[in-house]
């Protein structure tokens, strides 16, 4: 069975429509290629809950019937007990863990591929459910800064792999060398490789073709998705998929019909989304993001058992007789879905207008021009363009610092950065080399 058979696609015997270079008609909606609190008290309370116990608290789950469960009605009220209206994807944060998994087995070929995308894609939207819009932004051609920190990353773990291929090789050879058993090494089996997810490449292209299908056959047949605007923007256009999302996001507010309670949901993985959504000055602002597990334990590469790293392995229990399977610790759960959580930003934007506050100051104080300075500070320690300073390490509190430079440095200069933008830098990064130059 094919893609286009799973989708139940009916387009023609071509089997591929036409399209236009900047947008489709799609039944009055379009289709764009080129373009770049709670109320109750049980909501506030539950604000840091992931999506599936929410969902459950409100709603009990559906049955399933021989494993399958039955579909979900989008059209009915949110039952997190908010109406969004805009919902936005960083499709690359949905194209990587669905083409090459961790936790369960990879798919056997494009068409799997695709069809995990779309599942993904489909309970994001029954989760999130919104009324107005859904943005799919997958990254285009990056910046020259992101390209080098693409580039040196990309590298690196190239150099490490091959390092650790060589330290397995040593340590397994010191460990048989006791006399101590070792499974047989893994085959080598034929993977797909990520950085075919880079824009230019033939997968990018079945991948955009294969969208188009699904966005139209959701339109046709999705009573959920009928009166929503749905806009895709490919890797085509240039620019990173949250980037080309927060641009439109502006251009939207510089309207003269924008309504300034929109609901805006924002689903990726990345932390500069933090950023990027505090720098839109949007209340009603939320990114929904899988659960972080962090130290999640994992087998040893040598003996595939829990419970030691594989520096420190000493062999693996033989099997009882020869033919015997070995029977390993390494075989993943599978069956579990991927929890989701909200991080709500207009909470946020209060413990940073409580950290922020800086009482008699010579100029009326503007909470959203702090925000700027804030988001401004932030980039010190790194992000997907610049890499941080040296001296400044998130895990050593090294906001906490610059958030105490800069308020060093509004007093001492008596300006605001936004009125008096180069004084002020000069200002503080004297500031802050004086403090590095202490660390160092």
């Amino acid at each position: 069975m094919t893609l286009v058979d799973l989708l139940s696609l009916r387009h023609g015997s071509s089997g591929i429509l036409p399209l236009a270079d900047e947008e489709v008609s799609l039944r009055g909606h379009r289709l764009h290629r080129g373009e770049g609190e709670h109320g109750s008290p049980a909501g506030r309370a539950l604000q840091g809950q992931p999506v599936s116990h929410f969902v459950s608290w409100f709603v009990p789950q559906p049955p399933e019937v021989e494993g399958v469960r039955p579909p979900v009605d989008a059209t009915q009220p949110n039952p997190n007990q908010v109406e969004f209206d805009n919902l936005y994807l960083d499709m690359n944060g949905i194209i990587h863990p669905c083409t090459h998994p961790e936790d369960k087995p990879a798919p056997k070929n494009e068409d799997e591929m695709m069809v995990a995308i779309f599942e993904c894609i489909d309970r994001l939207f029954n989760i999130v459910r919104p009324r107005k819009l859904l943005y799919m932004a997958i990254d285009g051609v990056a910046p020259r800064a992101k390209m080098n920190q693409q580039r040196s990353r990309r590298f690196r773990a190239s150099k490490e792999s091959a390092e650790k291929i060589e330290t397995m090789a040593r340590l397994r050879e010191e460990v048989t060398s006791t006399g101590a058993y070792l499974p047989p090494e893994k085959p080598k089996e034929s993977h797909f490789d990520s950085n075919c997810i880079t824009p230019g490449t033939p997968f990018m292209d079945r991948l955009s073709r294969c969208l188009q299908y699904y966005v139209h056959e959701r339109l046709n047949n999705n009573p959920a998705w009928r009166n929503i605007k749905v806009i895709l923007s490919d890797a085509n256009a240039p620019g990173e998929g949250e980037h080309k999302i927060m641009d439109y996001i502006r251009r939207q507010r510089a309207q003269p019909d924008h309504d300034p309670n929109t609901q805006h949901v924002l689903c990726g993985a990345d932390a500069d989304l933090i950023m990027l959504g505090l720098a839109t000055h949007e209340p009603n602002f939320t990114i929904i993001r899988e659960e972080f597990k962090p130290n999640k334990p994992r087998p040893c590469d040598l003996c595939r058992q829990m419970g030691h790293e594989m520096a420190d392995c000493t062999g693996a229990p033989k099997p009882f007789a020869d033919g015997d399977e070995y029977v390993a610790d390494d075989a993943p759960v599978f069956g579990d879905e991927v929890k989701y959580i909200w991080v709500r930003l207009s909470v946020l934007r209060e413990y940073l207008r409580r950290d922020l506050q800086m009482p008699n100051l010579p100029f009326p104080y503007d909470f959203e021009r702090a925000i700027d300075d804030w988001v401004f500070m932030c980039f010190f320690v790194g992000n997907d363009f610049l890499p941080h300073l040296p001296s400044l390490e998130i895990r050593e509190n090294a906001i906490d610092r610059l958030v105490r430079l800069y308020k060093d440095a509004v007093y001492k200069t008596g300006v605001r950065q936004s009125v008096h933008y180069c004084q002020f830098l000069i200002k503080f990064m004297s500031v802050l080399s004086h403090l590095v130059g202490l660390l160092d």
